[in-house]
Order: structure tokens, then sequence, then C-alpha cells
């Protein structure tokens, strides 16, 4: 388990709806610090937020937010991007790369990053990751391939960084509440909701966030025929 007492917390995206209530709520939870990062940051009202220009997809802009926050304890992977229209067969080389630079390279790039820093502690150290339903279904086209990747690659981090004591959690949720979402329909999840159960799991040892019933739904379906899923792979349809 991972204590919020006292922790030093580095939040990617950190201007958005989400981003914004782990920088808070963390806060809440008796942060010491939190370095709030995004390319643009913006500007805090509490001296314990560190403002921090982080570009996942650049890295060199990882190399100086490693430097410059060298005394990260808790590293959140949220920031991610998703393309206007679902679809991989319709999008440009250009767009691919860029979902899959900022939702699966850099996160893991980050990971790779911080992991010396995150094991030089000897525990109470962890990485949370923020995948989604979509990891699981794959509707969402290059949106899905990407959190897939990523929903991978924590399960590969969570094997390698157990023995130096860094707890690796890994979130799926469906809709959240924010702007990012503000045109899906269907029941949304609220993103202060979303954010205390990352961090009730943080502090419990867990390793798996099923944020609202669509991912508790696709999660127990990843044993079903593929028919089952997609109902439109049946004979005859």
């Amino acid at each position: 388990m991972t204590s919020l007492n006292g922790a030093v917390v580095l939040v990617t995206g950190a201007n958005g709806g989400i981003g914004g209530h782990f920088v808070r709520e963390a806060l809440a939870r008796g942060a010491a610090k939190v370095y709030a990062t995004a390319r643009n940051p913006r500007e805090w009202d509490d001296d314990r937020v560190v403002p921090l220009t982080l570009d996942v997809t650049d890295p060199s802009s990882i190399r100086a937010a490693v430097e410059h926050a060298s005394d990260v304890t808790v590293l959140i992977n949220n920031a991610g991007s998703s393309p206007a229209t679902p679809g991989i067969l319709s999008h440009t080389d250009e767009e691919i790369r860029a979902n899959v630079e900022t939702n699966f390279l850099g996160p893991l790039f980050l990971a790779r990053a911080f992991a010396p820093v995150l094991s030089a502690v000897g525990g109470n150290t962890a990485i949370i990751d923020i995948h989604s339903a979509l990891s699981w279904y794959a509707v969402a086209g290059i949106y899905s391939a990407t959190k897939a990747a990523l929903w991978s690659a924590t399960n590969s981090l969570r094997l390698e960084l157990q023995p130096a004591g860094v707890q690796v959690v890994g979130v799926h949720v469906g809709y959240v509440d924010t702007a990012m979402a503000a045109r899906a329909e269907g029941p949304k999840v609220d993103p202060a909701d979303l954010v205390d159960q990352v961090f009730a799991t943080l502090e419990a040892g867990g390793y798996e966030v099923l944020a609202d019933d669509t991912s508790v739904q696709l999660r127990a379906g990843l044993s079903a025929p593929l028919e089952a899923v997609y109902p439109q792979l049946a004979p005859g349809r």
C-alpha cells in the first residue's frame, strides 16, 4: 500500500477535469507537494502545487521533468487524447501517431524515466496509469488500441517494479463527466468520485480500479467468445 500522507505527487494532464481533481485530492489526503504538469501549466492558489511544463510526447521534456522533480514518490499518468471520430483505417498517419505517442508511449516512457527515482526510495511509492473501459472494447479504434497497449504495459510494469516496492495501479473507467466527454451519451462518472476510488485503492494496496458498471462488465466479458462481445461478428449478421 502507498500512503499519500507526505507524498510528492506528479500528475500529467493536470489542467483537465480529472487531472485537477487528482491535484486537489492528493493535497486533501496529505501530500506534501504536487507537480501539476501540462504542456502549458496553469497557476494554482496553493504553494504546495508546483506548475511544471511537460509534453509527454517529447523525450527531452520528460528528461527535464525527471531532473526537476527528482523527489517524486507517486506518478500519475493521466494525460490522454482521443480522435474526434472512432476507427483506425479512416485516420491519417499523423492522427494515429499522435494517439500512440500520447496514450501509450508517453506514459510508458514516463514510467521508465521515473522508475529509478521511485525504486530508490525503497517502498511507499507508486505509479497510477489511467486506462479506459475501452481497453477491453475495441469500438473506439485507435483510442481503444492505445489504451489496450497501456493496460498490457501496466501489467508488465507491475511485475518488474514489484521487487523494488513500487505499487502500480491501473484504472479503468467509461465516460467521465468532463469536457472531453461532453458530447457522449450515457452514464458518466463524477471525476471527484473517480479520483476518490483511485486513491482509496492505492492506499489499500490494490492494483486495479474498475470505476463503473461498464468497466466491471467488460472486465468480466474478457473470457467470453468474440461473438458475444461483438454481436456483429455472429454468423448471419
